[in-house]
């Protein structure tokens, strides 16, 4: 029997007052961060780590050492379908604990590998582990909050998310310094370890009795169905999606544009990479400050459309220097451009989110899929591109940059920058 669900508008949401048992808002915007963090560290302080696993697998083409970034995400993007409508049934506690057991025995079966082709099994399993802490972080700011303070929560998280690139290379390459790439994987399994124990001590259940849904294929059939047809959810997904693939293009190309390809920067390539970390990890800090004053269509369509002017720009100055402009001015851009879609990406994720309180689980989990997918062949797209110059990645920026425009004119049917209390 297919069940019917209605949005519920955040001013009308009807959830029993109860009291609150758990950490403070300082905690929990910490363990939130710490969840999703997982995934960023999973992904980036394996990167120094490229051209040892190239040479202990004999590797031919530079460019297939880039699948264990996107092998990750493709794991990480299919598995998300599942938690969400699992922890709607059964509450979300359970469900990050099994994910994060999941995790553990990826990063394992990674730390003894036998072949190249093990290892990305490997990560598929990491990646379907840590699909877990990208779901229910995000269900259960959404169970906790609404509106703006939802996007101010978020975007706190998403700062010490986007914090962690800054330093998961130079941890990559401290643990390469012990003597292997084995022990990349080890900084995983501890991270891990230290989240299991600070959730299960400090985070109840924060999934209302009343919101709980069966596990059945019509329940989250219907589910879905309802977020397809929501106009805002799909639009500004489709759209965070988009600048995902810019994300994951990057990532993808990093260790390639700045050490062994084209900039030749050796141990400093961690310092490059973190420098363009740091500029997301301060336009996020400020978007937080910001947004709930200016609103969250205000700080979206403003970051979207100056992203895909300066990547217009970043295409321009690529092509007079050949492909290969200065590193000072390459990274001048870079940063300015990830600065600015820091604007966008939490504000789009938030928004997306606002009006399924009532499935925030499922919407969040088939939102997420969608938008790791969308972003991850994107971004496969952009990285195998790699031709030795920055161009596939400023060509990159200002296309997908620009569809992102076009997709959120679409879902506000032409009107920019409006919106209500909560917009």
């Amino acid at each position: 029997m297919t069940i019917a669900v209605r949005p519920v508008p955040p001013a009308q949401e009807a959830r029993p007052p109860r009291p609150w048992s758990g950490p403070g808002f300082a905690e929990f915007v910490a363990i939130i961060a710490l969840m999703m963090a997982v995934t960023a560290i999973s992904i980036d302080n394996l990167l120094p780590a490229f051209p040892a696993i190239e040479a202990r697998f004999a590797v031919a083409d530079p460019n297939r050492l880039q699948l264990l970034v996107y092998v990750y995400m493709i794991g990480f993007g299919v598995a998300q379908i599942v938690y969400g409508p699992v922890s709607d049934t059964i509450g979300r506690r359970p469900v990050l604990l099994g994910s994060l057991a999941i995790y553990v025995v990826g990063c394992g079966l990674a730390m003894v590998a036998p072949s190249f082709g093990w290892l990305l099994a490997a990560r598929i399993i990491q990646g379907i582990g840590a699909a877990g802490g990208r779901v229910l972080s995000v269900a259960i700011v959404r169970d906790r909050f609404s509106g703006r303070e939802m996007a101010s929560v978020m975007s706190l998280t998403m700062m010490v998310f986007l914090i962690v690139p800054m330093i998961a290379p130079a941890i990559g390459g401290m643990m390469l310094a012990l003597g292997s790439w084995v022990y990349v994987f080890v900084s995983m399994l501890v991270l891990a370890f230290w989240l299991t124990v600070w959730f299960s001590w400090r985070m109840p259940e924060t999934l209302h009795p009343e919101y709980r849904r069966p596990l059945s294929p019509a329940a989250t059939w219907a589910a879905i169905r309802l977020t397809l047809r929501t106009r805002v959810a799909i639009g500004y997904t489709t759209a965070l999606g988009l600048l995902t693939g810019c994300i994951m293009g990057y990532v993808g190309s990093a260790q390639q544009v700045f050490d062994t390809g084209l900039y030749h920067l050796g141990p400093l390539f961690p310092l490059a990479f973190g420098l363009v970390a740091g500029a997301m990890g301060t336009a996020t800090l400020i978007n937080a400050r910001l947004v709930r004053r200016l609103g969250m269509r205000t700080m979206s369509h403003s970051g979207v459309i100056a992203f895909t002017l300066v990547g217009l720009l970043q295409v321009g100055v690529g092509l007079a220097y050949g492909g290969r402009p200065p590193l000072a001015l390459f990274l001048a851009i870079l940063a300015l451009n990830q600065f600015l879609i820091s604007f966008a990406m939490p504000n789009f994720n938030a928004l997306a989110l606002e009006p399924l309180g009532a499935i925030a689980g499922t919407a969040s989990s088939f939102l997420g899929f969608y938008t790791t997918i969308l972003g991850a062949f994107c971004g496969f797209v952009i990285g195998q591109a790699f031709d030795g110059t920055v161009l596939p990645v400023g060509i990159g920026y200002a296309a997908l940059g620009g569809l992102a425009l076009i997709v959120v004119a679409w879902t506000e049917r032409g009107r920019l920058f409006r919106g209500g209390v909560a917009g």
